[in-house]
């Protein structure tokens, strides 16, 4: 048995990495996720270790320390983050020479073999999910055994394994709760629009949906869709409950947690008696009587990717749902008593200056009540990646992540500069949270809710000085958040 680290490395200042995020970069407000991929094999190895140093802020130097204590570190990496937890790799192996190196993620998933040839100091990378895989190595088998998994057999040659079957038995995992209680501290992590201290499940895997930008299911999880039973999920909330006594909201970050309505329902109704406070990813087409089960069986807050207001992009992309029906949502979340967080993204293909003002103006509309603007991000192995390259849209040359951790342009149109739709986010942001209405209403909650104002007041701060950072560092180029890694 291997004694084995699963790390998620340091990078940037208020860098949001955790292996839960769907664009790592940094935040409008204060944001880490949970580093939930790597909870499971941590949960089921013996004597194994989660370490967010990420989360923790622990310097490069303060996670050797921790690190050379283990045989066996496996790093979570992401295409924004791989250069720099390549240099992790590299001092991992320079500090100890005989440890097995290990990078699970999208990144090495798409693209294994280069990412063993630029990661010199790694011996295996995993593709697609890789729980089995980590834990097999932990337990001693041979890398050629081991199925899943590209390793290294020369200074310059890789051997793949045959792939390793969907896992099916979503009940057979460890309770990630459980790695959270014995292994993170749950106050390190926050999304703005959930109560803090938060924890997130998953309660499926796969999506079945074919969006073209989305990283996970077509990169780790696929389009299968796996789910665990309902008694499976409530005797992990109960537990949580029981055991996590400082979390105020529980949020399933399933790729779509309502995608079966029935499903919902069940967990809903059953999620009731336990008295807890829950939100989750979910797709803007659900029924009123749905979205009233959830709001009585505890559910707050609903993410919903609404992505923009343009029929012809959200075609474009393989959304599949209508304008139409994201207003009728919208309407009947709100008549349900539930708070919506809803996601936009610019620069999808067909985004004119046109798309994004009417996007912006749709949004505004909805009156939802936070949102976040995400620049349009082409992840190698996603079939967004595949159409701008295609075209010649995409800027080959740049990076998902500027040096600073500011998610950064990389397309652009004939009629659309990147510049513009990097413009285009601050722009979006201003109009929805300067309106008049939305800063009364924000007034109203400050002046009842004492938590609410300090909440409230703090991340207006955090925000107005995100938007003057990312606004600098577009404009000069500054590097001056990042951290030793």
């Amino acid at each position: 048995m291997l004694r084995t680290l699963l790390l998620n490395p340091p990078g940037f200042l208020d860098f949001d990495g955790g292996a839960g995020a769907r664009y790592q970069s940094r935040r409008e407000v204060w944001s880490n996720w949970y580093p939930i991929w790597l909870a499971y094999p941590a949960g089921m190895i013996e004597g194994a270790r989660l370490l967010d140093a990420q989360a923790q802020h622990l310097s490069l130097a303060q996670t050797l320390a921790i690190a050379k204590d283990y045989d066996h570190v496996v790093l979570y990496t992401s295409s924004p983050t791989f250069a720099g937890d390549a240099r992790v790799a590299a001092a991992l192996k320079a500090q100890q020479p005989g440890v097995l190196v290990g990078m699970v993620g999208p990144h090495p998933t798409v693209l294994p073999d280069r990412a063993l040839q630029c990661a010199p100091a790694v011996d295996y990378v995993c593709r697609n999910e890789f729980d089995y895989s980590v834990k097999e190595l932990a337990e001693g088998a041979p890398l050629a055994a081991v199925r899943g998994i590209v390793y290294r057999t020369g200074d310059a040659t890789y051997r793949h394994t045959a792939a390793r079957p969907v896992d099916e038995n979503l009940d057979a995992l460890p309770w990630v709760t459980r790695v959270y209680k014995r292994d993170l501290d749950i106050e390190k992590y926050n999304i703005p629009w959930m109560h803090w201290p938060y924890a997130s499940i998953y309660t499926t895997r796969g999506c079945p949906a074919q969006c073209t930008f989305c990283l996970w299911p077509q990169t780790t999880s696929g389009h299968r869709y796996r789910k665990r039973s309902v008694d499976d999920v409530i005797a992990e909330m109960t537990w949580a409950k029981d055991n996590l006594g400082a979390v105020r909201e529980f949020f399933f970050d399933d790729d779509t947690f309502s995608f079966e309505k029935e499903r919902t329902r069940q967990i809903a109704l059953r999620l009731k008696p336990l008295g807890i406070t829950w939100g989750g990813n979910a797709r803007g087409n659900l029924d009123y009587e749905t979205l009233r089960i959830m709001r009585e069986g505890g559910a707050r807050n609903l993410v919903v990717g609404y992505e923009s207001s343009s029929q012809q992009i959200l075609n474009n992309v393989k959304k599949g749902i209508r304008v139409e029906k994201y207003v009728e949502f919208t309407r009947n979340a709100k008549r349900a008593g539930l708070m919506i967080h809803g996601a936009f993204i610019l620069g999808l293909p067909g985004e004119t200056e046109r798309t994004i003002e009417e996007t912006i103006r749709f949004a505004c509309s909805l009156d939802l009540d936070t949102i976040q603007v995400s620049l349009a991000a082409p992840y190698p192995g996603t079939q967004l990646y595949d159409w701008l390259i295609a075209r010649g849209y995409l800027n080959e040359g740049g990076s998902l992540v500027g040096t600073n951790g500011f998610q950064d342009v990389m397309v652009s149109y004939p009629d659309l500069p990147s510049e513009r739709i990097f413009e285009g986010v601050e722009r979006f942001y201003r109009k929805f949270y300067f309106r008049p209405s939305y800063i009364a209403r924000q007034i109203a909650r400050i002046a009842v809710d004492r938590s609410e104002r300090r909440r409230l007041l703090s991340e207006g701060r955090q925000f107005l000085r995100f938007l003057r950072e990312r606004r600098t560092s577009r404009r000069y180029g500054r590097d001056t958040h990042a951290t030793g890694a």
